[in-house]
């Protein structure tokens, strides 16, 4: 999974398409891991369960929606919650509430690291990351990404156990 190496303006990549979408990071274009099975059955759970929820939290969820971290950076989270009060953006550019990365094969940890800082940066309150092989969960805060079992919405009293979802991981 190679970056292109030449650069293009930020109008230039929001005009592209491609299947899965791109990232892109101060000018280059970068590929995104196609997610395997592991990967989609634990982005379906997520979906699934964040979606039942969305009227009584006050929450939306979405799947690979673009979001804009910086002025010359726009990341691609596998799962997105937003406030049901945030702006009805085409491209987020308000901080989502919480952000999940379900981690795949080809993700190095360095690229890995970059996005979640990114995240944080823009002032993502709840970031996640699963590994699906091994169950694992991991929550990025203040530049450091510690083991996780409980997801919490900062600023409220919604938790949720990362066991729960896993559940409907079939």
């Amino acid at each position: 999974m190679a970056a292109t190496t030449s650069l293009i303006s930020v109008e230039e990549y929001l005009k592209t398409t491609a299947d899965p979408d791109c990232e892109y990071v101060a000018g280059v274009v970068e590929e995104r891991a196609m997610g395997e099975l592991d990967h989609a059955r634990w982005q379906k759970a997520l979906l699934r369960w964040f979606a039942s929820h969305e009227p009584e939290w006050g929450i939306w969820v979405y799947a690979e929606l673009r979001v804009q971290t910086g002025a010359d950076s726009f990341r691609v989270p596998d799962v997105t919650l937003l406030s049901r009060s945030a702006p009805r953006e085409q491209i987020v550019t308000h901080p989502p509430l919480g952000v999940f990365e379900i981690l795949s094969p080809e993700d190095s940890m360095t690229r890995t690291l970059e996005k979640l800082a990114d995240y944080e940066r823009m002032g993502i309150g709840a970031i996640w990351v699963i590994e699906p092989k091994k169950q694992l969960y991991y929550r990025y805060r203040d530049g450091q990404l510690g083991p996780g079992t409980v997801f919490e919405l900062p600023g409220s009293t919604f938790s949720v156990a990362l066991a729960e979802i896993a559940a409907l991981v079939d």
